[in-house]
């Protein structure tokens, strides 16, 4: 994107959402997602709004923006980057364009279980890491929601690996998605979440990949009536601040934002556990079949890929040697 287009951007934005303010009036702390209001990430988002007025409400109004209204993750990022958006709930595989190292995250079958990935997303060590580079980067990520694991759904059956021959399927943007799908012998087509319904509906993709939510919530099983349980990828979504906006904050102010970060993700983590059990029975009754597959199949196929990756991006290698150890360690 232009420097010109960004600006323009950001400039429509500040005007919808009134930047005028006295030297009396509270700072607006503007959070951005792409997800529907009754999604985990926007209950994560609630307890952080809640948590920041509760301490300092005389000083802070946030105001949470759901469903993609500021745009697209990709652009919100760079508003973030410009300090006109101030949070934004975002996956790591819209981040790997902006810093290779986020691109671990999009490696195939990283973690053995849900349970060693929700560990290793959480922890303070891996999120400092992460941000190592947000002076660079322009965000830095101070929490992470759990997105449980990517799975694939369409509109035909996907029993074994060999099934996803010569099928299209959405995958979020960046490299390490297409050559995912390559490997499964598939074609990938990167798309934006919210064009994916129209594309199953008009015939443009085969399928997707995904969590049980996207049945639901997107309305997918509508379309897709399948979905196997293969588990390819744990993504996380983080809770990235503008690095602008927090250099510029007290150490009073600033720990309270990290603590509210806190709150949003265990938050998130509770309502995510509850809201996929819910999800999976609502698209039974939507005529969705869930399938049970043999993950180690699909492993064996794109194993080889993770060292083609290493070698194409260094850049990942640690977070990709602590993640690869952690999962190890954790499952003794």
């Amino acid at each position: 994107m232009s420097i010109k287009k960004i600006l323009g951007t950001a400039l429509a934005v500040a005007s919808i959402l009134g930047f005028a303010a006295s030297a009396e009036a509270k700072t607006t702390v503007r959070i951005s997602h792409t997800q529907i209001e009754t999604h985990p990430d926007h209950i994560g988002f609630v307890a952080f709004k809640n948590f920041v007025e509760s301490k300092a409400g005389d000083k802070y109004d946030v105001r949470i923006f759901p469903n993609s209204s500021l745009g697209a993750n990709e652009k919100v990022l760079e508003l973030v980057k410009m300090n006109s958006v101030q949070f934004l709930s975002v996956s790591t595989a819209n981040i790997e364009s902006f810093n290779k190292k986020y691109a671990v995250f999009s490696v195939p079958f990283l973690f053995t279980s849900e349970s060693n990935f929700e560990k290793f997303i959480t922890d303070p060590e891996v999120l400092a890491e992460l941000g190592s580079d947000a002076q660079k980067d322009g965000f830095r990520p101070l929490g992470a929601f759990t997105a449980g694991t990517r799975n694939f759904y369409s509109k035909t059956p996907i029993n074994t690996v060999d099934d996803l021959k010569g099928k299209k399927f959405r995958v979020q943007a960046g490299p390490t998605n297409v050559k995912m799908m390559e490997a499964f012998g598939a074609a990938a087509t990167p798309m934006s979440f919210g064009e994916v319904y129209s594309a199953l509906q008009q015939g443009v993709i085969d399928g997707a990949e995904n969590n049980e939510l996207a049945l639901t919530d997107q309305k997918h099983g509508e379309v897709c009536k399948y979905f196997s349980y293969d588990g390819h990828q744990m993504c996380p979504d983080l809770i990235v601040a503008s690095e602008k906006f927090l250099s510029k904050l007290s150490d009073e102010d600033r720990k309270l934002f990290e603590d509210a970060a806190k709150e949003a993700q265990k938050a998130e983590f509770e309502a995510w556990h509850k809201r996929i059990a819910e999800a999976k029975e609502q698209a039974k009754k939507m005529g969705v079949t869930f399938i049970d597959v043999d993950a180690n199949a699909f492993r064996e196929k794109v194993l080889p890929l993770h060292q083609q990756l290493l070698n194409e991006n260094p850049a990942m290698k640690a977070m990709y040697d602590k993640a690869s150890a952690f999962d190890a360690s954790n499952n003794k």
